[in-house]
């Protein structure tokens, strides 16, 4: 899964931070300069007559820097906006050279720790569609464990996908995708005003679609899933065309989870975007 940069954020002194402390040349107050790009990032920013204590003493700077945690920040995105800010705080403390030191310890940081994010020049950090779908999922996980029922849903979706690991037959793969059904059902019958009794019901009772044919597009799915033999239904076997096979479970499992910002006014689509 990949990992978003609080989740990291006690690795980056010996990752990050010493290494561009060793490089020749750097300024001493270096961690003064960082430290005045941390402060608006904090969740409790530093008043400015604190601000101006600790930049004006490069030793009590770089310890208040290194004391800083990843709980101390707002949140995700001003982790990001700090990684950002930085790099603008040592060019114009040193030049270019000093930032593109910094940048590719960046670089080297993200890919190592697969962090959700893709590093462009000259220093911003891009959400990636597999970080998005990390996101998603782990908000789904923080919202069941509020709610007993769709924990045991989401339980049970976690356990299909991995039993297809020993057993990638089609029973299995079917089993997979009447669980993940289940576990939108369960999702669904949280909203307030929801009160049907299966996927496609509920898909009339929500008022967040864009468009007729994207509410349609999730009753088709949820149509397939009970006409085609075995999935959550006897189904039709003249409607089978072949066996379901792992490009489905791949196919539907990606299909599905996408269409749970609508299932759920609780998941925050701009902070699966920017990182929760």
């Amino acid at each position: 899964m990949r990992g978003e940069v609080q989740g990291v954020w006690c690795e980056m002194w010996r990752e990050i931070w010493l290494p561009l402390l060793e490089a020749e040349q750097v300024p001493v107050d270096i961690f003064c300069e960082l430290y005045r790009a941390l402060a608006p990032f904090l969740k409790a920013p530093p008043s400015p007559e604190v601000l101006a204590d600790v930049i004006d003493d490069p030793a009590q700077a770089r310890e208040t820097f290194e004391a800083t945690r990843a709980e101390d920040l707002s949140d995700e995105r001003a982790a990001v906006g700090f990684l950002e800010a930085a790099n603008e705080a040592l060019e114009e403390l040193s030049g270019e050279w000093l930032s593109n030191i910094y940048f590719n310890l960046l670089a080297r940081f993200v890919e190592k720790f697969n962090l959700r994010y893709e590093l462009r020049r000259p220093c911003t950090l891009y959400p990636t569609l597999p970080g998005i779908l990390a996101t998603l999922m782990r908000a789904l996980r923080r919202m069941a464990g509020d709610d007993a029922h769709l924990t045991a849903m989401l339980n049970d979706f976690d356990a299909a996908v991995r039993d297809i690991r020993d057993d990638c037959s089609d029973g299995r793969i079917k089993t997979c995708i009447q669980k993940q059904v289940n576990l939108l059902e369960a999702l669904a019958r949280c909203e307030p005003g929801v009160n049907g009794t299966e996927l496609a019901s509920m898909c009339e009772q929500i008022a967040t679609w864009p468009h007729g044919a994207i509410k349609a597009s999730l009753k088709n799915l949820y149509g397939f899933t009970s006409d085609y033999p075995g999935i959550r239904h006897g189904g039709n076997p003249d409607s089978a065309r072949r066996a379901i096979e792992m490009r489905d479970m791949i196919a539907l499992s990606i299909l599905l989870i996408g269409y749970t910002p609508y299932l759920s006014g609780r998941i925050n689509a701009d902070a699966v975007y920017r990182g929760s």
